[in-house]
C-alpha cells in the first residue's frame, strides 16, 4: 500500500473509531452550462411569489445581525 493510501486509511480508521462514517454529497455543479441560467429563473419565480416574499419578511424580522461585521 502506498504512503498516502495509508495516511488515507489510517484517517479513515480514526474516524470510525470515532463514531462517524464518512459520506458523498453530491451538489451542482456551478460551471455546467444553463446552471446561471436556471439559477436566474428560480430567482424570478421565488421572487414573484407574494407567500415568500412574506415569509422572507418574516425570517428577517426575526433575525439578529447587531454582531455581523
Amino acid at each position: 500500500m502506498a504512503d498516502g493510501a495509508k495516511r488515507v486509511k489510517k484517517h479513515r480508521d480514526k474516524m470510525k473509531a470515532a463514531g462517524l462514517k464518512p459520506v458523498t454529497i453530491w451538489i451542482p455543479d456551478v460551471n455546467a452550462p444553463g446552471f446561471r441560467e436556471q439559477i436566474a429563473r428560480a430567482i424570478e419565480v421565488i421572487n414573484a411569489d407574494a407567500e415568500s416574499q412574506r415569509v422572507m419578511d418574516e425570517m428577517l424580522a426575526l433575525s439578529d445581525f447587531s454582531d455581523w461585521k
